[in-house]
């Protein structure tokens, strides 16, 4: 069914962009195009108004499993370039269509510079529950130090795009590091003092957070799919054995399987956001919760 919806969206892409004029095409805005909402807030902090940032995925979507619609994909055709976050699931199966459409479009990957961490099946056969992105984790954006590197990509590719504009660029991407900074030195605050927490969550979207600090993240789905009641059994256990405190949950993700979990270990639900477009805010939502329910 992907298969047949990845054809019938190029399809519909090379029909209107047929239908586009060179002049209508030049008459519309600067357009930016991005996967995930964290990317729409960098990409929009460096571009100041000089781009409008076009983010592929809406809010509340899950970028392992999001299909576009047509409009989206002729959205991304009008686009000055693509902005890849790296290898999360939507761009593992849509990124090959989508240049092999649009043959003249820029892709620029933000992950390049970042030091990847292995996914649990490629680390270890003994599986913790960590969902298969393929050979690496692909939330990279869930690490302060790696959103550095994000920044000065995404500010290397608008130079690269515009180079008359790059002193803008230089001064807005300065402002966005310092905003970074902020956040990492209040992250630091919250969560140095308790290196070796551990905590659950369903989809393992916080592994280089969990790296940053010595945290052990304990997952409920089990490369990709629904824990069996043997993986859930097992999950309980390791969560006593840890002493965890907080269940982190997810709009994107069915709450069933974390409730149970929650309820076994005496666990607090905290929702969170990873993909929210307002990155510091989320990333100190998570350190608060997790610094928050160790004390108790």
């Amino acid at each position: 069914m992907r298969l047949f919806s990845i054809t019938i969206s190029c399809l519909w892409l090379l029909l209107t962009a047929a239908c586009t004029s060179p002049r209508e095409k030049a008459e519309e805005e600067r357009l930016i195009s991005v996967t995930i909402q964290p990317q729409r807030y960098v990409a929009e902090r460096i571009a100041g108004d000089i781009y409008r940032i076009n983010c592929v995925i809406p809010a509340g979507q899950s970028p392992e499993t999001y299909d576009p619609t047509p409009q989206e994909m002729m959205r991304i055709g009008q686009s000055d370039a693509y902005l890849r976050i790296g290898s999360i699931g939507f761009e593992q199966v849509w990124m090959k269509a989508i240049q092999e459409q649009n043959a003249t479009l820029p892709v620029f990957d933000l992950s390049k510079g970042i030091e990847l961490v292995a996914t649990h099946e490629e680390a270890s056969e003994n599986t913790a529950g960590h969902h298969h992105h393929g050979l690496t984790d692909p939330h990279i954006w869930t690490s302060t130090r790696n959103m550095r590197v994000i920044a000065q990509n995404t500010r290397d590719a608008f130079c690269s795009l515009d180079s008359l504009n790059k002193d803008i660029y230089e001064a807005n991407y300065l402002r966005l590091i310092a905003e970074i900074d902020s956040t990492e030195a209040a992250l630091d605050t919250l969560l140095r003092p308790f290196a070796g927490t551990a905590f659950i969550i369903y989809h393992p979207a916080l592994t280089y957070l969990a790296r940053d600090y010595g945290l052990e993240q304990l997952c409920i789905e089990m490369d990709g799919k629904e824990p069996s009641p043997a993986q859930l059994k097992a999950l309980v256990e390791a969560a006593k054995r840890h002493n965890a405190k907080v269940v982190f949950v997810q709009q994107e993700f069915d709450q069933k399987n974390a409730e149970i979990i929650a309820r076994e270990t005496g666990c607090i639900l905290v929702p969170i956001n990873p993909l929210d477009y307002n990155w510091p805010e989320s990333m100190l939502t998570i350190g608060k919760a997790l610094a928050s329910w160790k004390k108790n």
